[in-house]
């Protein structure tokens, strides 16, 4: 089946960069590179890829073009479950689908062009065609998704919140500094506390965890190393589970989502969001991964 893919992007205002590197990457204004509205207008297959805020505030220019028969894509459950919050309510005489890589959009283009897959969720939330299913599994294998799997936009949406607020960002930034701190406190210098801390976990444990599992991890480390997590696993996990059963209540009841559309539509919501990313910046031991990371040997070919 031959097919043609059109990217709509806003060309004024700061999104202009994004035009730009789109100009770089080969693309040709007029051919396949259009403004929204224009890009809308000829699409039959609807790839709703833009920020939570920025689907709400282009919902109305895309709802104009969901005529009878075409298919509104998207890579994230959050404005058609929350569409209390975002008034994003599809026409029902469209298919409504969702392909969601379980990974950032940087990772699922720097690993398709490395020839890699990165694994997906897919969801139907309406099939008036009886062809969404396999049109959307198509689009994630065409993505590098080689392993797909079945889930629902709520479950989606519900999870994915859930783990960026608490293992994949939230919870882990706060492991982190939990134990610099600790460490730093009984006299550890920034480098120890930081390569025990971060650098020894992101460069050399987690990807063997990712790589081999988590039993396997324990099978083979040192026979100290296993013991301690064996005993002290327990007890972080009751200390944490409650913490992300409350923030999963908080993102399944609409709180999470009411907060973030609030925060998010503010006019200086950049400006405080710059000075909390400067806080987290400012902090010890980021400061001191910013110094060690050119050491890593990949990094400082004078290392070598």
């Amino acid at each position: 089946v031959s097919t043609q893919s059109t990217w709509g992007l806003t060309k004024a205002g700061r999104s202009n960069r994004s035009w730009d590197a789109a100009l770089q990457d080969g693309w040709v204004a007029g051919k396949n590179l259009f403004e929204i509205d224009d890009a809308l207008a000829q699409s039959s297959y609807i790839q709703f890829l833009i920020s939570d805020a920025g689907q709400i505030a282009a919902w109305p220019t895309v709802q104009k073009h969901l005529t009878k028969g075409k298919t509104l894509y998207f890579s994230h459950g959050f404005g058609v479950v929350f569409h209390q919050h975002t008034h994003i309510i599809p026409p029902k005489d469209v298919d409504v689908v969702l392909c969601a890589p379980k990974g950032s959009g940087l990772t699922v283009r720097t690993h398709f062009l490395e020839g890699r897959g990165i694994n997906g969720s897919y969801a139907i939330h309406q099939d008036v065609s009886g062809k969404a299913r396999e049109r959307v599994i198509a689009a994630g294998m065409s993505i590098g998704c080689g392993h797909l799997f079945e889930t629902t936009f709520e479950k989606e949406v519900y999870s994915d919140l859930t783990g960026e607020r608490c293992v994949l960002m939230g919870m882990l930034q706060g492991a982190f500094l939990a134990q610099y701190e600790v460490l730093r406190a009984n006299g550890h210098s920034p480098s120890e506390a930081y390569n025990e801390t971060i650098e020894e976990a992101l460069c050399s444990l987690y990807p063997l965890v990712a790589a081999k599992g988590m039993d396997w991890m324990y099978a083979n480390c040192s026979t100290t190393a296993q013991r301690g997590a064996l005993d002290w696993a327990p007890k972080f996990y009751k200390a944490i589970k409650p913490v992300v059963e409350e923030c999963y209540a908080n993102v399944k009841n609409g709180n999470e989502a009411k907060v973030s559309i609030e925060s998010n539509s503010k006019a200086d919501y950049r400006q405080k969001l710059e000075k909390e990313l400067e806080a987290i910046s400012a902090q010890e031991m980021w400061k001191a991964s910013a110094a060690l990371r050119p050491l890593r040997p990949e990094n400082c070919p004078t290392c070598k």
